[in-house]
């Protein structure tokens, strides 16, 4: 089959080449077409999922939605915030926020349109803060008064300092790019900049849209490096332009048409996506390098051999082994299908789809190529140079012969305390650790927390199943307590709930006097408290807290924290207090951004277990199907089941978290780890069933395929240690990892599994008949 394809191809070289570029072509104008980027954070997350349909659900009771948060700082103002021009510009950036189509009506609070909660010979009332912005010194210290005396705005709105403000603007919907609408705000705060205040936007829609503008910032710098990087060291390694030519064509046509296949079935581009080209770079080369050092090998032995016959000799003994590494590599890519967090398994469905492209390429273009550009031009290497090579790749099969007991021992040994490594690993659900310190996001995020009462939000509920249960001060109270408790706690700023608004009101009732400052004894008092607010005050701020039937009452935490552990840990006491109060008879859940960012990071987690699980089970099948040999699955699978062993330990060993980024590191290995093991078995294979013994197999598989190996290594590690210069450091971490996870297959491979061999001397290598090879 492979030799009437590969006449094909080289009788009809130019026009096998036209389709491709035809069909390249066809993927570009798909991309430049289709391609869109997802900056909403909350499409990460299966929709499905019980705990996100409950979230969702809570959100829309309570309006529950993200919000972009201006800080404006005055520190040089001896009154702070409190003179006319900041005043001024809050004001005016207050008005410009509300104009946004993307910010709900009337969901813009700030100084210059929260509302005020007093007491007057009428009753109650309630009125923005000021209808006219203050100008004179009278008018401003009024303002700073009545601030200073509510604790419904001190150190929410303002700090308690004086010296800066918040202006919290809430999202309509979740069908926003947040992208743009982080550009809009930008825009609308430029012209305040400068002068005597500081400017500060955070928020969880600024994350989303800083990390969508940044990472593929990042990755269009990144890339050309990367592939300039690749270039250099294929060019060191193949000696050859030509070589190095086709090899770089293979990886970028293969990642065309991976995203072309994307942008056509209209899939965005997720942040995780743009790592796909990263990896397609470093898998496409694979191929190109085993084929063409083999066609080097065959050109420096017989110089004057026809040009078609070295061809069709390369594909003919190495078509087995670039499929075989191709289909287990996407079968390891393929497994992250299993996870439930949509981008990852969009990632693995279109880097498996990039590397049967690659294997599509180095078996059909680069013989095409080979025939219309010509073969190599090598500088052949003098004999001193050439024995250096063949000492060096000699001297390693001797010495992993010789000391083959003891490279079990010792694997076994340092995958024992990789598992207890890799028993450490955390999961971090942070966004704000995708960015480094000196990014503005990061500056902002700090000032906020520092100053206020956090930028993330985690929305308590209790759920009860009677009506009009949440009017009975006997709960509020316990309520009331856990709100105080959660206080006390370094990363947690400040608690909202109906109990706000009663304490409020319930002092301003009692003229002002501060031992009112608490929720009423009586239930009838409550209910009348709340009916005076609905009757002078806006419905849909109690809306926010309570619903319609007094069964289903809302807290909001702000947090200083983003991380995953902080917000289980808090979770974890707020369902402890509640079982020893009287609210352990309540439904206690939990809604909003913080929390289904901690829900998703544990699928992350689960995901990785299984896909990983799945795809070393796969491989173990396919090599077993392939070399018709469970012992081919079990030694071609444990150097990768080591290496991913390894990856994670040294994770857990030096704090680096599992993240959407990080989480794809097992994938890599078994996808990159097995392509050497597959190689390696394929090439001892051959030497073993022609009847060569264990030391001339181990010699020649070593010494041909050995290094091969070694040179892709190289190659692909010298890509990868690029990335460890990106500005998001999950991207430098990646690179790194991914380095380390090359380094350690290729030690694996080179060792562990010549030493597996020599020890177990397995059939499927040395007791089969030439004849059953044809």
């Amino acid at each position: 089959m492979i030799n009437r394809i590969t006449d094909l191809v080289l009788k009809f070289p130019k026009t096998v080449l036209i389709i491709i570029l035809i069909i390249t072509a066809f993927f570009t104008f798909q991309i430049y077409e289709n391609a869109r980027l997802e900056t909403n954070l909350d499409k990460y997350k299966p929709a499905d999922h019980p705990k996100f349909v409950a979230s969702e659900e809570y959100e829309d009771l309570f309006g529950i939605s993200d919000s972009i948060i201006v800080a404006v700082a005055n520190n040089s103002s001896e009154n702070g915030i409190y003179n006319p021009e900041t005043l001024k510009k809050i004001d005016k950036i207050s008005r410009a926020l509300e104009k946004l189509p993307e910010v709900a009506r009337g969901d813009v609070k700030s100084l210059a349109t929260v509302d005020n909660i007093k007491s007057s010979d009428f009753g109650l009332e309630v009125d923005p803060l000021y209808q006219k912005l203050p100008e004179n010194e009278a008018e401003i210290l009024q303002l700073k008064k009545e601030v200073e005396t509510n604790k419904m705005i001190n150190g929410r709105i303002v700090s308690k300092t004086g010296n800066s403000a918040l202006i919290m603007a809430e999202l309509k919907d979740e069908e926003i790019d947040r992208l743009k609408l982080y550009q809009k705000v930008k825009e609308i705060v430029e012209p305040y900049r400068g002068g005597s205040e500081n400017i500060y936007i955070a928020g969880q829609p600024v994350v989303e849209g800083t990390l969508a503008h940044l990472m593929p910032q990042d990755m269009k710098k990144m890339i050309p490096i990367v592939i300039f990087v690749i270039i250099l060291v294929l060019f060191l390694t193949l000696h050859s332009f030509k070589s190095t030519l086709l090899t770089v064509l293979v990886v970028l046509f293969s990642t065309i048409w991976a995203f072309g296949l994307m942008s056509y079935f209209e899939i965005p581009v997720y942040a995780v996506s743009t790592m796909i080209p990263v990896m397609l770079i470093a898998l496409g080369v694979a191929d190109g390098i085993h084929l063409l050092s083999h066609l080097n090998q065959e050109i420096k032995a017989q110089p004057d051999r026809d040009k078609l016959d070295l061809i069709k000799e390369m594909q003919q003994k190495l078509w087995k082994p670039v499929v075989m590494t191709s289909v287990t590599t996407a079968a390891g890519f393929l497994s992250l299908l299993t996870s439930d967090v949509l981008p990852i398994r969009y990632f693995g469905l279109f880097t498996a789809a990039g590397v049967m492209s690659a294997m599509f390429f180095s078996l059909i273009m680069i013989p095409a190529g080979l025939k219309v550009i010509g073969l190599p031009v090598l500088k052949l290497k003098n004999d001193k140079n050439k024995k250096a090579d063949q000492k060096f790749f000699h001297g390693l099969s001797k010495f992993v012969r010789e000391k083959r007991k003891v490279i079990v021992v010792l694997t076994i040994i340092i995958t024992v305390m990789a598992v207890y490594g890799a028993s450490k690993i955390w999961i971090d659900s942070s966004m704000l650790n995708k960015f480094s310190e000196d990014e503005e996001i990061v500056k902002a995020d700090h000032f906020i927390n520092n100053n206020f009462g956090g930028t993330t939000q985690l929305n308590l509920i209790f759920k009860a199943e009677e009506n009009g249960v949440f009017k009975d001060p006997k709960y509020l109270k316990d309520i009331w307590k856990l709100q105080n408790q959660l206080e006390k706690r370094d990363l947690i700023g400040t608690t909202y709930s109906l109990n706000d608004y009663l304490r409020r009101i319930n002092k301003v009732m009692n003229e002002n006097q501060e031992e009112f400052n608490q929720i009423p004894d009586s239930r009838e008092l409550v209910a009348q408290y709340l009916l005076l607010y609905s009757m002078s005050g806006d419905p849909e701020d109690l809306d926010r807290l309570i619903d319609y039937d007094y069964r289903q009452l809302h807290v909001q935490i702000s947090l200083k924290t983003d991380r995953s552990q902080e917000i289980k840990s808090i979770i974890a006491e707020i369902e402890d207090f509640a079982a020893h109060t009287s609210l352990d008879k309540f439904e206690v859940d939990f809604a909003g951004s913080a929390y289904t960012n901690m829900i998703f990071t544990g699928l992350i987690l689960d995901g990785q277990i299984l896909s990983l699980a799945i795809s070393l089970i796969g491989v173990f099948f396919l090599l077993s199907l392939l070399f018709k040999s469970f012992t081919a699955g079990l030694i071609g699978v444990l150097p990768i089941a080591v290496t991913a062993a390894v990856n994670f330990g040294l994770m857990g060993g030096l704090g680096v978290s599992l993240n959407t980024t990080t989480a794809l590191i097992s994938s890599i290995a078994v996808g990159m780890g097995i392509d050497y093991a597959i190689h390696l078995l394929s090439r001892y294979q051959y030497y073993g069933i022609r009847g060569f013994s264990k030391v001339e197999a181990a010699d020649k598989a070593i010494n041909l395929s050995g290094r091969a190996i070694t040179f892709n290594a190289l190659v692909v590690i010298a890509g990868f240690m690029v990335l460890t210069f990106s500005k998001f450091p999950p991207n430098r971490e990646l690179g790194w990892l991914v380095s380390n996870a090359l380094f350690v297959s290729l030690v694996g491979t080179l060792t562990l599994v010549v030493a597996l061999i020599d020890i177990i001397e397995p059939k499927f290598i040395f007791n089969r008949r030439k004849d059953d090879q044809k």
